[in-house]
């Protein structure tokens, strides 16, 4: 059965993803060194798991709805290994001078 929340806990998830968009915009104007991407998807993974969980109702979902999410991901992550091994197997062009 899907839970019925009230628009107050949506406007309160609204103004967190408004919170980790504005945190997102300053860290561009930051200079963190290597820690710049660290932080970055961190705040990604922040705001995905807020859309993720709440809006797409996956929090007190069914078990079918869990898997259907996570067989989703294993096929985005199998995807991703497939095209970063073409990727990375091709050998180099010298660009002619």
């Amino acid at each position: 059965m899907e839970r019925i929340h009230s628009p107050k806990f949506y406007w309160k998830n609204c103004a967190a993803l408004m919170g980790l968009l504005a945190l997102t915009w300053g860290m561009g104007y930051v200079n963190l060194g290597v820690f710049n991407l660290v932080v970055a998807l961190f705040i990604s993974f922040a705001k995905t798991l807020l859309i993720v969980l709440f809006f797409m109702h996956l929090r007190g979902s069914t078990r079918l709805l869990h898997l259907a999410a996570v067989t989703g991901l294993l096929w985005l992550f199998l995807m991703l290994a497939l095209t970063l091994g073409d990727y990375f197997s091709r050998g180099w062009v010298a660009t002619p001078r």
